[in-house]
């Protein structure tokens, strides 16, 4: 399976959090910047991508908490591509989704010329 197959696959079952997320994305709701979700970038699919801010937002759930080096280097790549990259736990998306988007939009703030 190619990247792109993977990322529609990626798309069709995706995550309760990042679902919400989405919901709140999509549509340029958010300082009216256009994201995309499940993206191909370089040899990885960001979960959600500005590429006019070039940032990437990735939700983690319980799979990361033992992938801390593979997900720095993962980071650590899409960075030395000119990627701003912010991580978000999937609780506290389905929790607190005002903190999610007010730590994009501080993000935002940082990456936009």
């Amino acid at each position: 399976m190619d990247r792109i197959d993977k990322a529609r696959e990626l798309r069709s079952f995706q995550t309760f959090a990042e679902g919400k997320l989405w919901q709140l994305l999509r549509g340029r709701k958010l300082a009216g910047l256009k994201f995309r979700r499940q993206v191909p970038i370089d040899r990885y699919i960001a979960d959600f991508a500005c590429f006019d801010a070039r940032l990437i937002v990735e939700l983690d759930g319980a799979v990361h908490e033992d992938r801390f080096e593979q997900d720095q280097r993962r980071t650590d790549v899409l960075r030395s591509l000119g990627w701003h990259v912010v991580r978000f736990d999937n609780e506290v998306m389905l929790a607190e989704p005002h903190r999610v988007l007010d730590g994009i939009l501080a993000e935002l703030g940082r990456s936009m010329p």
